[in-house]
């Protein structure tokens, strides 16, 4: 049976054997909870949220946020309103992960991490701590992102990645200027292996290939071969 605390408000029927669920959590109708997961206090889970065995959802997580789109926002959201996180995992404290996130296996999202709609994140992954991943990103099993990385809409990364701490990425080469146009938006792609330095930025469309390295400090305008290694403003081959 699960251990729930009197004070959380659980409507769903499906919660697995062995689960624990804090103090003040809500757990939605149509949310499903799996054998051994650990609810902490303060979490909100939506329905249509899925959480593999054993994972560990720490206090004051929100899953299954729903994107809106307010007056300054010029694209209407689109998105299904599911939530699937594997087994293993650990959802660290006051993450928000909106609908139509998928999240393999043994994977860590950090203390106030943000991950957008139609998002798809490998096994094995570190989401570091306040890394905000926009709407349409994809992330290879094993890719370790750190403290404060900013991964934009249409980022395309690899299996084996290494971003170190505050690497920037865009999309967008008018600022926004010219609205939002799905065929223009171009994230970058990182490759296999491929490692960033701290406070790197990429510009929009780069091509990051297989095991490059690209210095502290860089700003990416070109696409760099696989195995080079870049330094510089701009990242000229070391």
């Amino acid at each position: 049976m699960p251990a729930t605390h009197p004070s959380a408000v659980v409507e769903s029927d499906s919660i697995g054997a062995g689960a624990s669920i804090g103090e003040f959590a809500v757990i939605r109708a149509g949310a499903a909870i799996g054998d051994g997961v650990t609810v902490h206090p303060h979490v909100v889970i939506e329905p249509g949220v899925e959480i593999g065995a054993g994972t560990e959802v720490l206090p004051g997580a929100y899953l299954g946020r729903r994107p809106r789109a307010v007056g300054a926002i010029i694209r209407e959201p689109t998105y299904r309103e599911t939530v699937q996180i594997g087994g293993g995992c650990s959802i660290g404290v006051n993450a928000v992960i909106y609908y139509d996130v998928e999240i393999g296996e043994d994977t860590l999202v950090g203390d106030g991490a943000s991950i957008r709609e139609e998002t798809k994140i490998g096994e094995g992954c570190v989401v570091g701590r306040y890394v905000a991943v926009d709407r349409d990103v994809q992330i290879g099993d094993g890719t370790k992102i750190n403290f404060a990385c900013s991964l934009v809409s249409k980022a395309r990364l690899g299996k084996g990645v290494f971003l170190a701490q505050h690497v920037t990425t865009t999309n967008d080469n008018a600022l926004g200027r010219q609205g939002w146009n799905d065929e223009q938006v171009a994230g970058p792609t990182i490759e296999d292996e491929a490692m960033i330095g701290s406070n790197a930025t990429l510009l929009p469309g780069v091509t990051i290939g297989r095991a490059a390295v690209v210095g502290a400090g860089s700003v990416v305008t070109k696409d760099v071969a696989a195995g080079v290694t870049v330094v510089g403003v701009p990242a000229r081959p070391l």
